[in-house]
């Protein structure tokens, strides 16, 4: 019975860690090119009191063993990079990724990050940034007295300018993947960084290498699924609920015990 509340314990502790998950989802259903978790769970040691084979008279073996699980934990939090639905803005600094891929970025003190937000701006320098002020790397700089900006599906960036009919390339916006997009870290921001489970960035032009292509005009939104996450919402209360009900058994059942005692 003491083990019992023990057991218990871990599972509404688990459960308790799935909602927190699920809260963090629902509170990005509208975040740009939010990638959802999902919390991944992995039963604990077992007490074994029995082997499974063990002689249990001469000459006969057991078929199956006797051992008792001790709970769960979590073992990981599994983020998805499913795409989300794509928004047409009509903003020409506006550009989505449609399949693998993400923007590289220079984070403050120098540092590489990357994202999926592509919801571009312009700084006083006239680089091309993140909406925080971050520049793409490699940077892309428009030039003064530019009058539009043009961005391909092959991330081109093309500008007109003020005189000119013509109009004139001045970068090109490169994508970056990885072998196990799950292992990046996420620092907040809508940013990422490369750890050794994620393995080393891979540039390359959109479109080409596996990497997906631009929308230009256009967003990706949030992949998360307000239906989806309200199930797991119910399913993560009525476990916790359970195993608060099984702690309260044992609870009961230790009570009689002492009295009888």
């Amino acid at each position: 019975m003491i083990r019992a509340l023990h057991t218990a314990a871990t599972g509404m502790e688990a459960q308790q860690q799935r909602i927190d998950v699920i809260a963090n989802n629902m509170a990005n259903v509208n975040t740009t090119a939010f990638k959802k978790q999902r919390a991944d769970f992995q039963d604990l040691l077992y007490q074994t009191v029995r082997a499974p084979g063990a002689a249990t008279v001469q000459g006969v073996n057991a078929p199956s063993g006797l051992t008792v699980g001790t709970g769960v934990r979590t073992a990981a939090t599994h983020r998805s990079f499913v795409g989300g639905d794509v928004m047409q803005t009509g903003n020409p600094l506006d550009v989505a990724i449609q399949g693998n891929g993400f923007f590289q970025v220079t984070l403050p003190g120098g540092e590489v990050g990357y994202t999926r937000a592509g919801n571009l701006e312009i700084d006083a320098q006239g680089q091309l940034t993140t909406n925080d002020g971050f520049p793409l790397d490699p940077s892309i700089a428009l030039p003064d007295g530019y009058q539009s900006v043009t961005i391909g599906q092959d991330g081109t960036v093309s500008v007109t300018v003020q005189g000119e009919t013509a109009a004139q390339e001045v970068g090109q916006i490169q994508l970056v993947n990885f072998a196990n997009p799950g292992g990046m870290q996420s620092i907040g921001g809508n940013f990422y960084k490369a750890t050794n489970a994620s393995g080393d960035p891979q540039t390359g032009v959109p479109g080409q290498q596996g990497l997906g292509s631009l929308l230009p005009q256009s967003l990706e939104m949030s992949n998360v699924k307000v239906v989806e996450e309200m199930i797991n919402l119910i399913s993560s209360q009525r476990a916790y609920d359970i195993n608060s009900k099984v702690i309260q058994a044992s609870n009961e059942m230790l009570q009689t015990t002492s009295q009888v005692a």
